[in-house]
């Protein structure tokens, strides 16, 4: 008979551990639903000189042990992995960017002050927003939020940025779908691009309502100004990335 984990207990050099992450019914969100368990694999980690575990991107900052290194990696703009490393730089915080490897790494600064939208508004790489770096954005952008609990970084001026999206707004408006409609009849915008981050409302419901029609473009983000529902209009802006 063979002998099963004869060295189970033998020191390694290094450990890489990716649990399974999904189920019978799909995804796993609970950690410790992981298969292994996640805190089976932070003893497994913490055993080693060096270890990498992946994770899934939408992980508490509370559950990330303090002597682990924290990594959000986005491809193309989506989060796709979070990686704990062990054994590098106890309780950083970085996000990384694919293909360019741009990597923001965090200064344990507080959040930005919230100020009133100005001519640019960036849209923070989801990476940025998991590891809670847009304190460090809006830093590098010298800007505010928009409102504090939404993760968009407004701005006077245009700054080059690989970790944001940039727009230049042109209007600000109180939701209110007549008036878009209107606005974008004036302007004859037929091609229509629809964002949202903290608005219940579809952008398919937006379009559906609206009926943009014309040779123009526009895009128009559904959000929070200082806690209240606004539309800002405007269009990509060269600086981001």
């Amino acid at each position: 008979m063979r002998r099963r984990h004869r060295d189970r207990h033998r020191p390694y050099d290094a450990v890489f551990v990716d649990p399974a992450r999904r189920g019978g019914r799909g995804r796993i969100f609970d950690p410790e639903a992981y298969s292994p368990p996640l805190s089976w694999a932070v003893g497994a980690a913490r055993r080693a000189p060096h270890a990498a575990l992946k994770i899934a991107p939408g992980i508490p900052h509370e559950a990330v042990p303090e002597e682990a290194e924290a990594e959000w990696i986005s491809d193309g703009g989506d989060v796709k992995e979070a990686i704990l490393w062990f054994g590098t730089e106890p309780g950083a915080r970085r996000a990384t960017l694919l293909p360019s490897g741009t990597t923001l790494t965090g200064r344990g600064l507080p959040d930005p002050a919230v100020r009133p939208v100005g001519r640019y508004l960036y849209e923070p790489d989801g990476a940025v927003i998991r590891a809670h770096l847009v304190a460090e954005l809006a830093e590098e952008l010298d800007g505010g939020l928009i409102d504090e609990t939404i993760a968009y970084v407004t701005a006077d001026e245009l700054r080059e940025t690989p970790y944001a999206s940039a727009y230049e707004i042109t209007d600000q408006l109180p939701f209110n779908l007549k008036k878009l409609k209107a606005l974008l009849r004036e302007r004859e915008v037929g091609v229509l691009t629809v964002k949202k981050r903290g608005s219940a409302v579809e952008p398919e419901e937006i379009r559906r309502r609206v009926k943009p029609k014309g040779p123009n473009s526009a895009t128009v983000l559904l959000t929070r100004v200082a806690d209240a529902p606004t539309m800002l209009i405007g269009r990509p802006a060269g600086g981001g990335r």
